[in-house]
């Protein structure tokens, strides 16, 4: 069988391959430049030459000359190229150098690294169809999606997610009992408690070096209201919880049927479940945007394995949708699903009942 190719098709795949390229490289020298203090370096710094930057950092003025080269072709700093100088904006430097800024992406940048870190298990993994748990990637995903989701959580979990479930916040502000289940490193456990120090915040993962980070951030933070423990979501310890939350976590689990049915059964009287999950529609086809190619492959090496490496090994993935969600809380004897709120990458869904 004769195939006939199309030039131009041809042409226009290489070339976007060529520009994925490009970008892959682009976020691996950010990543550079972010752990040697360069994009920090340059923040607030107007232009400066390559000399002037060496000795602001301390750095080979001939790797910096390369790596200018790189992230000025990227459009992720400013050459000047009437004085040869580089410089970051504003904008540039909320995304690259504002550590903790909702529009910070090294989080997101550091989690992607993290991945190549390790890709020798990945391909096994992804060969044997066998699972591969969370504790057995590098300590630079962990870190990383910590600092990735830690802004989000920051500008919107206080403000805009609990305000939107029913009589929450009024219960927070009171005094009540909250589980925050599959808390990692404990940013969302420390937010909450924090906002509302009459009440008691559970942090509960089955990690325990993220357990561990987790006791570190909230005694930093200098919040007592806090009780960490090292348990799975079907097991963890204690009841009578007014509010029970899981933030980008419940399609990692293995059985998220069984979760969501221990949680209910954990739940005091009219408690409340907020799940916080990836953004995505309910098909495939509604999910093939650029948000979803970077969920979809997230889900490929991280989240699938973790879930295949559990007992049952549902494998929701990350782009589930708020439709296969909803059916999972049901099963496990929920009455109702309600989305409560949402971001441009997460959906907040309001489960009682």
């Amino acid at each position: 069988m004769t195939e006939t190719i199309n030039e131009t098709r041809l042409n226009d795949l290489i070339g976007k391959v060529i520009g994925d390229v490009a970008g892959a490289m682009s976020l691996y020298l950010a990543y550079l430049g972010d752990h040697a203090g360069v994009f920090d370096a340059l923040d607030g710094a107007g232009r400066v030459t390559i000399a002037q930057l060496a000795e602001k950092t301390g750095l080979n003025p001939k790797y910096l000359k390369e790596w200018l080269g790189s992230v000025a072709g990227a459009g992720y700093v400013n050459h000047h190229a009437e004085d040869d100088t580089f410089s970051i904006d504003p904008e540039q430097a909320l995304v690259f150098a504002r550590e903790g800024q909702p529009a910070c992406m090294q989080g997101f940048i550091q989690a992607i690294v993290s991945q190549y870190e390790s890709h020798e298990k990945a391909v096994d993994t992804f060969k044997s169809g066998k699972g591969r748990p969370w504790g057995d990637h590098t300590q630079c995903l962990f870190c990383g999606t910590d600092r990735f989701f830690r802004p989000g959580y920051q500008a919107n979990l206080i403000d805009n997610w609990i305000p939107a479930l029913g009589g929450v916040e009024e219960k927070l502000k009171a005094g009540a009992k909250v589980a925050d289940i599959g808390c990692g490193h404990g940013s969302s456990t420390v937010l909450l408690a924090e906002a509302f120090p009459n009440s008691t915040i559970h942090g509960i993962d089955f990690h325990a070096p993220s357990i561990e980070e987790a006791r570190k951030k909230a005694a930093d933070a200098g919040v007592t209201n806090v009780e960490f423990q090292v348990a799975t979501a079907q097991d963890f310890a204690g009841g009578d919880f007014d509010l029970a939350c899981i933030f980008d976590a419940l399609h990692d689990m293995g059985d998220p049927v069984g979760a969501a049915k221990h949680i209910r059964e954990t739940l005091a009287p009219g408690g409340t479940f907020m799940l916080v999950e990836p953004m995505a529609g309910d098909t495939m086809a509604e999910n093939l945007n650029p948000l979803g190619q970077i969920f979809y492959a997230f889900s490929t090496t991280v989240c699938t394995p973790n879930s295949l490496s559990q007992d049952v090994g549902l494998g929701l993935g990350a782009q589930a949708g708020e439709k296969r969600l909803a059916e999972v809380c049901k099963q496990a004897g929920f009455a109702s699903v309600r989305r409560a709120a949402e971001t441009p990458t997460n959906m907040v869904l309001e489960v009682t009942g």
